[in-house]
């Protein structure tokens, strides 16, 4: 299978070097020099699979993925829209685009754009952090889910499913992915806001009372808008899920507190921001998500103003 990655990220590293050992992966950049680079010395991977390098191509030239199958999408959220109309012209008619992103929308986005029959959208658990230029650390192992919004599980798609688990990524197809990109929305809302304002560690959110409290607020609104859309969450008790998660990657580094750290724009959009939006159009006041939504945006636009040390 031919395969383009869109965003050379931590996870759009890792599942290019994985894929790789089994399928043909280009890697499509906006970032000519990053990509060059890549072109030159591969990918580099250290953590829970070993140490270990990966060698493939990268490119700039959207040109260059027209022959792909798949087109796995790894730009930030708020990157997603550019990234999709930079290739509209190139995919071809019979390829599919899969999302693995952070938060919901951006299978609206690719669907507007590419057309809502070549979209499939993905949850993963696998956990990447990238400490530099096609240099990550594979920070946890966990399963990769994939479906389309319509449920229908055509042939292509258990080809997907096949090539990823080839590859060494445990991968299943299920037919309720808008029931599992709310459940791992749930889990980001309780989560990346709160790490990145207080500059956190996932399990030292629910260490003290107060981010503990915060946390269980932001889920509770979150699963109130998500019972209201009549949205099946795959967890029976959400608020405990997040707890758990809090607890199993203790010492993660959110990518949302990667982002501030690193003085990014964030995708608050795209999680909490999500679940302000639909309270708003629901008329379901939601305090805390709108708090969190405000002190990370406020943040983000205050960088250049930030007191590091006295």
């Amino acid at each position: 299978m031919n395969i383009a990655i869109v965003g050379p990220g931590a996870m759009g590293c890792l599942f290019a070097a994985f894929l790789s050992k089994k399928e043909e992966v280009i890697i499509l950049d906006k970032n000519e020099q990053r990509a060059k680079f890549i072109n030159q010395n591969g990918i580099k991977i250290e953590g829970v699979s070993g140490n270990w390098q990966a060698k493939l191509r990268a490119t700039t030239d959207p040109g260059e993925i027209a022959n792909a199958e798949l087109i796995i999408i790894c730009v930030k959220s708020y990157d997603t829209k550019d990234a999709v109309k930079a290739i509209k012209n190139v995919i071809s008619q019979d390829a599919l685009v899969l999302t693995l992103q952070n938060g919901v929308g951006n299978i609206e986005i690719i669907s507007e754009i590419a057309g809502s029959d070549k979209v499939i959208g993905g949850v993963t658990n696998q956990g990447a952090t990238l400490l530099g230029d096609g240099h990550i650390r594979h920070a946890g192992k966990g399963e990769t889910v994939i479906g389309r919004i319509d449920g229908k599980i055509p042939v292509q798609l258990r080809d997907i499913r096949e090539a990823f688990n080839k590859a060494g990524l445990e991968t299943r197809i299920s037919r309720d992915i808008k029931g599992l990109l709310w459940s791992k929305l749930i889990i980001n809302v309780g989560i990346n806001a709160l790490t990145a304002i207080t500059r956190l560690k996932n399990g030292k959110l629910i260490d003290f009372d107060g981010t503990r409290q915060i946390l269980r607020s932001a889920v509770t609104e979150a699963v109130k808008i998500a019972k209201r859309k009549k949205i099946k969450l795959i967890y029976d008790d959400p608020l405990a899920k997040v707890e758990a998660v809090c607890e199993a990657t203790s010492g993660n580094i959110s990518s949302m507190l990667q982002d501030v750290l690193k003085k990014k724009k964030t995708e608050i959009d795209f999680i909490n921001n999500v679940i302000v939006r639909e309270g708003e159009s629901l008329g379901i006041p939601i305090p805390i998500n709108s708090t969190l939504v405000h002190l990370v945006k406020t943040i983000e636009s205050s960088y250049a103003l930030r007191i590091e040390n006295i």
